[in-house]
């Protein structure tokens, strides 16, 4: 199974930029995993946030196929335990799921056209984090589960 992890907007912060890589290539010893980030919408102040979610839209889906599974992260979504989220990624790989594609969407979420092409929706937390957090959080939380998977010492129970 091939993960890929979709994000609006870049990550200005260094510190956070290098815990994301730091995970990245720590999360490629279980499995095949990229990260792509979607460049900001410019002049976003000149435009309705409808007229943003629809164009940030329009580049995920862009990105993704028709095969894919698209998991949002959203705060409406279900919310797991790290052990719980472990489960949910073995019983993906254990479907055959070629390509498993996780999705952070902008400022105001997703349009109405990614949130029916999803197959779910996972929220990280009823709080609410900066986009580039939630970045690290992800990925650190994948790797995480990996190695709950493996029964290996990162994380304990």
């Amino acid at each position: 199974m091939k993960i890929t992890l979709l994000a609006i907007g870049k990550t200005d912060n260094k510190n956070l930029q290098s815990l994301t890589e730091l995970y990245t290539k720590r999360l490629k010893h279980y499995v095949t995993f990229s990260f792509e980030m979607i460049p900001d919408i410019k002049n976003v102040k000149n435009i309705s946030e409808t007229l943003q979610k629809q164009t940030e839209g329009t580049e995920i889906l862009k990105r993704i196929s028709t095969a894919d599974t698209i998991i949002l992260l959203d705060e409406k979504g279900k919310s797991y335990s790290s052990e719980d989220f472990s489960e949910f990624l073995q019983k993906k790989m254990n479907s055959g799921l070629k390509n498993l594609v996780f999705i952070i969407g902008g400022p105001y979420g997703f349009s109405e056209e990614i949130y029916k092409r999803a197959d779910g929706k996972i929220s990280l937390s009823s709080m609410t984090f900066s986009h580039q957090m939630v970045r690290l959080f992800f990925i650190e939380q994948l790797y995480r589960g990996f190695t709950i998977l493996r029964n290996e010492p990162y994380h304990h129970r």
